[in-house]
């Protein structure tokens, strides 16, 4: 064993793939998503547990690969964490490309047998596939680094504590990333990262949750940044929202994916900008827009007054904040 010295340390041992006895990791048919980005050979057939982020993701994955995919979810529906315009929208989208989808179903039993993996749901239903993909959640990295032998605290769920600049209650030591329980998001992991440097080089610097894009990689993409409507509900603002569909965007329909829209919501009194989903191509760029302009604190008249160029996608968030207004030319006028 080596022992390393110094005068700051920043933890970032991160996180792995959730596991449950009944979920056997083996790496060749009962796969976690870290051993799903190491196989050999593309599966005839998969059942994904889990239609959560990382479910979602590997679903449309595999679906272009050719595989015949099937999703097993206990909650009423897939990405349970979005917005649920997006979430139906998107179980709309795996339906055509052919990806069957379960919703509030339970996995009891999994069984390796000379066919395949065969899946036992709750109410006697069985499936059977080439392998099995685990996506549901991810465990974080504390457990056996000697984090109690010097008295770092930790929560309940065993993530590190930490302030405002990173650092833990054990002055010089910071941790940053999953491993801090957060927003499990690597962007989110790099920002903590360059915070927790100044602090460690004596420079003061907090980190800044208010803004923070996410960005789900399916196919269509979906992006969002700011409140939900249900969030803004619950925060007591009267609120209003602005839609516009990539379909009558001349760019989507260049590019062949018409899918999909952005949605913004507003303060209804004030006009700022609350919040923005979208559900499409490119849907992960052009979120940055919204985010810049929540972290301004600009109001939606600012997004639709401003000029964006044509032919471009782009166009989408100005026509939604248009519409916030009933302004939008492309939205057809209710009758």
């Amino acid at each position: 064993m080596e022992f390393v010295e110094a005068d700051k340390i920043i933890i970032a041992t991160g996180s792995k793939p959730a596991q449950i006895p009944i979920f056997p990791f083996d790496g060749e048919h009962i796969l976690s998503s870290d051993d799903a980005l190491n196989i050999k050979s593309i599966p005839k057939s998969l059942i994904i547990v889990g239609a959560g982020v990382i479910g979602c993701e590997f679903a449309c994955i595999f679906r272009e690969l050719g595989t015949e995919v099937t999703m097993v979810e206990m909650m009423p529906g897939a990405i349970s964490t979005e917005d649920p315009e997006i979430a139906r929208l998107l179980e709309k989208e795996l339906k055509k490309k052919k990806i069957k989808l379960m919703t509030e179903v339970k996995v009891e039993r999994v069984e390796g047998q000379h066919d395949g993996i065969h899946v036992g749901l709750a109410g006697g239903k069985e499936l059977v596939a080439e392998k099995l993909l685990v996506s549901i959640g991810r465990s974080l990295n504390t457990e056996g680094i000697g984090l109690e032998a010097i008295g770092i605290k930790k929560g309940s769920r065993g993530e590190i504590e930490v302030n405002e600049h990173m650092e833990t209650n054990i002055e010089g030591i910071y941790a940053i990333g999953d491993v801090t329980g957060g927003m499990l998001l690597a962007h989110v992991a790099s920002k903590e990262g360059t915070v927790a440097a100044y602090n460690a080089c004596g420079i003061e610097k907090k980190i800044d949750y208010s803004v923070v894009p996410a960005a789900i990689f399916t196919s269509p993409e979906i992006a969002s940044v700011g409140l939900r409507e249900d969030q803004a509900s619950e925060k007591g603002i009267d609120y209003i929202t602005g839609h516009f569909q990539f379909r009558a965007l001349g760019k989507a329909h260049a590019m062949g994916e018409i899918s999909g829209f952005v949605k913004v919501v507003a303060d209804k009194e004030t006009d700022r900008l609350l919040g923005v989903h979208i559900i499409g191509p490119h849907a992960s760029d052009l979120i940055h827009e919204a985010a810049v302009a929540i972290k301004a604190g600009l109001k939606v008249r600012d997004i639709a007054d401003t000029i964006h160029a044509h032919p471009t996608l782009s166009e989408g968030l100005m026509e939604a904040a248009e519409d916030v207004h009933g302004e939008a030319i492309h939205v057809p006028k209710p009758t």
